[in-house]
Order: C-alpha cells, then structure tokens, then sequence
C-alpha cells in the first residue's frame, strides 16, 4: 500500500515538474495577493491569540537547557530530509556531511540532545527541502501563495510540503496522537525561537514576511551565493 501511495506521489510530481518548467525562475509573483492577503489576516490572528501565547508559556516553562535539546532533536530529526534532497541535486558531498551529522547526533547525542557533530566540526547546514530541489531541476517559482495555517510559500513549493512530509520521521510513527503531539512540540519550539523577530517588524507586515520568504528561499536555493539580510528568519 505504502509503495503504491509512493508511486502515485512520483508520478504526480512528475507531470508537476513538466507544467511548471517554463515558469520564470524569480518573477515576484504575487497575483493573488487579495486572497493571500485574508488567508495572513486569519493565520495572523491565530498566532496572536493562540500560537504566540502557548510559545510564550513554553519558553517561561522550559529551562534553557532542556530546551535547546528539544530543538536539537527536532533539527536533527530534520537531517533525514536533508539528506534525501542533497542526493536528489547532486550535492553528494553534503549528504556525506548531513548524514555524518544525524548518525553522531543521533548515537553519541543520545537521540540528538546533544549537538556533539558541531563539535567535532561538522557544523549545521542551511538545509534542504523539496521546493529547492525542484528549483534546481528548473522549476520556477509560480505564484506567491499564503497557506492556512502553514503560512508563506509558493506553487511550486506548496506541494513540496508534502515529499518532504513523507521524508519526516514522524510520518513514521503509528501511533496518531504521540506523531501529533511530536510536531505540535516542533511547532511550538520553532514559534518560541522566533519570539524575538515579533518586534523587528515593521511597516506592512504581509509585506514584511512576503520579502523576507523570497530573499531567504532564493538565499537558500543559490547556496548563499545572493545577498541575505534577514538571517535566521527561514521559520518565519
């Protein structure tokens, strides 16, 4: 069942492949920026009155150290679907790294508590996802679109949501209520990371997080090579 679910999922991404290949690689396309616009206010709106408090409360809770190993875990976690998209571009040398990460991290950091590769000079990389791998096989942008819920992404992004879903670990885990309490933990941890940027922001606000989306996707989708202002605001 799960390889024909596979298969399906190989086969819809490669007609998407096809059908977006001629979109302009950057075209600050923000077409549907009306609609975009209401689905931000609603996500906005959850934030302040749900997300943001019980991050909050999170971060008032946690003692420092004990959360820095929540979030190494999750990072590490993370190293898995790194991996795969380092292979799918070709960046084998990277993949060597990311995996070297995730198998120190994973034995001698106890499950990735510990951050013990950085210190044995295998430091984090920026990542990679789906949405950079299908950049690199030519697909362009497409539209700006604003998610419920998920929050900045684009038409060619949005779907690659999903494969990497399927790369996470957590789709793994039989048991729906500890797989839903595992990434309601990572989302609660990244929100309390970002804490801080709540009062960097100013002017328009979608505007703020819509520029702040491209400069870092297109940042990380070029290696670094482009100029990035924003720095760790990728979670945003």
């Amino acid at each position: 069942m799960r390889n024909k679910s596979l298969a399906m999922v190989a086969i819809f991404f490669s007609g998407l492949v096809s059908v977006l290949a001629a979109i302009p690689a950057f075209a600050d396309d923000d077409r549907f920026e009306n609609l975009n616009r209401k689905v931000f206010y609603v996500n906005d709106r959850l934030d302040h009155y749900a997300l943001r408090p019980a991050a909050v409360t999170y971060k008032k809770l946690m003692p420092n150290p004990l959360e820095k190993g929540v979030e190494n875990i999750f990072s590490n976690l993370d190293e898995v679907t790194n991996v795969l998209n380092d292979l799918l571009q070709g960046k084998f040398s990277q993949a060597a790294h990311d995996s070297g990460r995730f198998l120190l991290n994973t034995t001698i950091g106890i499950g990735g508590i510990f951050d013990v590769a950085k210190r044995a000079g295998l430091n984090k990389s920026d990542g990679e996802d789906f949405g950079q791998t299908l950049a690199v096989w030519g697909v362009g942008e497409g539209p700006y679109l604003m998610l419920p819920l998920i929050g900045p992404s684009t038409l060619r992004d949005a779907p690659s949501k999903f494969v990497d879903s399927i790369t996470s670990p957590f789709s793994y885990v039989d048991d729906v209520r500890t797989r839903n309490t595992a990434r309601g933990v990572d989302l609660l941890a990244k929100r309390a990371g970002l804490l801080e940027v709540d009062g960097v922001i100013s002017g328009d606000k979608y505007l703020f997080v819509r520029d702040i989306y491209f400069q870092r996707s297109r940042y990380l989708i070029n290696d670094g090579v482009i100029e990035d202002d924003f720095g760790d605001f990728e979670d945003y």
